[in-house]
C-alpha cells in the first residue's frame, strides 16, 4: 500500500516529505527505542514512535524507512522539523495514540516487519 492511501484512510497530517508520499510501506514498525529500531526496522517500513527529535529523522534516512508517524498530537521539536524537510523525510502527524494507529495500519492489511 501507498503511503499517501495510508494517509488518506488515518487522516494523517503531513508537516514533511510531500514529494516521498507515493512509496510503498513494507511494514510498519513501533518502537521508542532509536537502537531498537535501528537494529530491526525493515527499509520501506513505516514507524510509529512518540520520539520527536532530530535522531528519528536521521534513522527514518538511514535505514531507508518509508516515514515516520507521531502519535498523540506531538509534533516534532524545531531541529527535527527543519531536518525533516531538508531530506524531504515523511513526517506525519495523529492525535491517535500509537496503539490506536498500529491497530488501524493491521487493519489496512500492514504487518510487522520480519
Amino acid at each position: 500500500m501507498q503511503l499517501k492511501e495510508i494517509i488518506e484512510k488515518l487522516n494523517l497530517k503531513v508537516v514533511s516529505g510531500n514529494n516521498h508520499l507515493a512509496v510503498t510501506v513494507s511494514a510498519g514498525y513501533v518502537s521508542d527505542i532509536l537502537s531498537d529500531v535501528m537494529a530491526k526496522a525493515k527499509k520501506g517500513s513505516l514507524w510509529i514512535t512518540t520520539q520527536t527529535h532530530e535522531n528519528v529523522i536521521a534513522i527514518v534516512f538511514f535505514r531507508g524507512l518509508a516515514g515516520v508517524i507521531l502519535p498523540d498530537g506531538m509534533p516534532p521539536d524545531e531541529i527535527a522539523l527543519q531536518k525533516a524537510q531538508e531530506k524531504d523525510i515523511p513526517v506525519l502527524l495523529t492525535d491517535l495514540s500509537a496503539f490506536d494507529v498500529a491497530g488501524r495500519l493491521y487493519q489496512l492489511g500492514i504487518r510487522g516487519s520480519k
